[in-house]
Order: structure tokens, then C-alpha cells, then sequence
């Protein structure tokens, strides 16, 4: 039989401001961002489904430099994120999330964009079903997709989350300029 190690997921829960979200991170890297003011089920569910048979172990000091990128975002001093992510997905749903990091701060792009940017024109549904996936919000920005239209569409952290953080980008990008941001 073989002997394998149990995956430890490191947990936290960043409070800051109005902002309640569960992180979770693997010795690799970031792995979840949660919905904000949701409770720990939302990150039990996920490490449940996503990596069957690991132990969530609280560890606020490992995922302080987590937490402090995100909260210079919710400041508006940070439109990019320099910690290492551990992503857990299909190699569509990775292709996808990566072109989701090429967003610009303070800028969105629509789903058929999206599809476009990973040369899969026609696969405008399964881009959306990619994004919803997501399993780490605000950091790999799905909040920047839009409906072609301009119209805001579904986000896993809700609508109300979704609206809050393109509000954030756009008040930091006009007070300050996103050049000054680098």
C-alpha cells in the first residue's frame, strides 16, 4: 500500500474594513479567495471538492503576506497581486484564468474577449463557466468580465461584491491615475 502524505490547506480569515474573506493557501501558493462575508463552509465545501482529503490547518502568520497584498488593494495602493498562486483547474479553466490576470487594472473585458484572448472564439459559454470556477476572486480578476454589452453579469462573490470592486478600481484610477500605481 502506498503511503501518501494528507495535502495541508492553510486558512485564514482576512478582516479588513467591511471585507470578511476566507484564504486558503497550499505550501505552493494562494489556492482560495472567498466570497466576502461568507462563512468557513464556503472554504470546506471548496477543499472538499476541489482537494479531496486535505486538512485545513489555521495559520494567520503563513498567509500574512497574502492578506496584506489584498488589503493594500482594498486601500488602493496595489493593482497587481506578486504573491504565488496554486491554481486547481482543467487546462481550459487555467487558460482562461491567466488571461483573466491580463485584465488591466481598472479596465474590463467581455466573455467573448476573453475567448478571443485564449484563440477559442466560439467557446464564449465555457470561457463564463470557467470564470464562475474561479476559486480565487479579487486576486485572478473575474470581476473585470462584463457581458458584451457593458451589462454586469453573474460573479460567485455576488453582484453586490462585483459592483463594490470595479467601484473600488474606478475611484482609484481616477484619483490617482493608473500610471502612478506601478
Amino acid at each position: 500500500m502506498e503511503n501518501k502524505a494528507i495535502p495541508q490547506l492553510y486558512w485564514t480569515l482576512l478582516t479588513h474594513e467591511d471585507w470578511n474573506i476566507h484564504l486558503a493557501a497550499t505550501p505552493a501558493g494562494l489556492c482560495f479567495a472567498g466570497s466576502q462575508n461568507q462563512s468557513m463552509e464556503e472554504l470546506a465545501l471548496w477543499a472538499k471538492t476541489k482537494l479531496p482529503g486535505s486538512v485545513l490547518i489555521q495559520n494567520d502568520q503563513l498567509l500574512r503576506p497574502y492578506k496584506d497584498e489584498l488589503i493594500e488593494y482594498f486601500q488602493g495602493k496595489r493593482t497587481s497581486f506578486t504573491v504565488p498562486f496554486d491554481y486547481h483547474g482543467t487546462d481550459f479553466q487555467l487558460k482562461v484564468w491567466r488571461a483573466l490576470n491580463d485584465i488591466p487594472y481598472g479596465q474590463t473585458k467581455s466573455y467573448s474577449d476573453i475567448a478571443n484572448l485564449i484563440q477559442r472564439p466560439a467557446a464564449v459559454r465555457a470561457v463564463g463557466t470557467a470564470i464562475g470556477a474561479n476559486p480565487i476572486l479579487i486576486t485572478i480578476p473575474c470581476h473585470r468580465v462584463i457581458g458584451k454589452n457593458g451589462s454586469l453579469t453573474g460573479y460567485r462573490g455576488g453582484m453586490e461584491m462585483k459592483k463594490k470592486l470595479l467601484h473600488l478600481e474606478s475611484e482609484a484610477v481616477s484619483r490617482e491615475g493608473v500610471e502612478s500605481f506601478a
